[in-house]
């Protein structure tokens, strides 16, 4: 009787281990995510014509055709080292400019540094004291084009902090700003004056 049972339990052991080697292992590793989509390289010379604009810390957030116009442009960026205190959504930077390429060499068509403007003037809207950063949101649409929205990071004096949208103007060919609907273009004005 002794025997059977130590028997038993032989083959029950032995039915336990071999039933584990059967088993697939265990997969204890995560899941391997997607490979995530990579960035278009940038160029050489755009890279090279964005640091003549901007100097050398100088990095493109986007190329190609941005105003839906046909033409290659870039938007290129100086991003804000210090980190304000609360966190906000968008790009924090310093400058900025929007590079067109035209007949074989990239012009700068718009900048953003304490004050917005093309090569028409300053864009309606822009604050007359400089803005030393500035918060930049973006968006891309099929018909419109590429919308930025700029708001500086820190009040005027005696004004308060307004968004101001920028869109490129098909019917007079470059970046105007728009009004507080965002769909009005405005003109641009020659110098910065106080509005009395």
């Amino acid at each position: 009787m002794m025997r059977r049972s130590v028997r038993v339990c032989l083959v029950a052991l032995l039915s336990w281990q071999l039933s584990a080697c059967s088993r697939a292992p265990e997969n204890t590793r995560a899941p391997e995510q997607p490979p995530a989509p990579a960035k278009p390289a940038v160029p050489p010379e755009l890279q090279a014509a964005a640091e003549a604009v901007l100097g050398g810390e100088t990095e493109i957030l986007l190329h190609g055709d941005l105003a839906g116009n046909g033409k290659q442009q870039a938007l290129a960026i100086n991003r804000l080292h210090r980190r304000p205190e609360v966190a906000l959504p968008g790009t924090l930077i310093t400058r900025a400019a929007i590079l067109e390429f035209d007949g074989g060499t990239w012009r700068e068509i718009f900048r953003c540094d304490q004050h917005l403007r093309n090569p028409k003037g300053y864009l309606g809207g822009t604050p007359v004291a400089p803005v030393h950063g500035w918060r930049l949101q973006y968006e891309q649409n099929p018909e419109k084009g590429l919308a930025l929205y700029f708001t500086p990071l820190t009040a005027p004096p005696a004004g308060y902090v307004q968004t101001i949208g920028v869109r490129w103007n098909p019917k007079v060919g470059r970046y105007q700003a728009l009004d507080r609907s965002f769909e009005v273009f405005q003109g641009e004005n020659p110098t910065l004056e106080e509005v009395r």
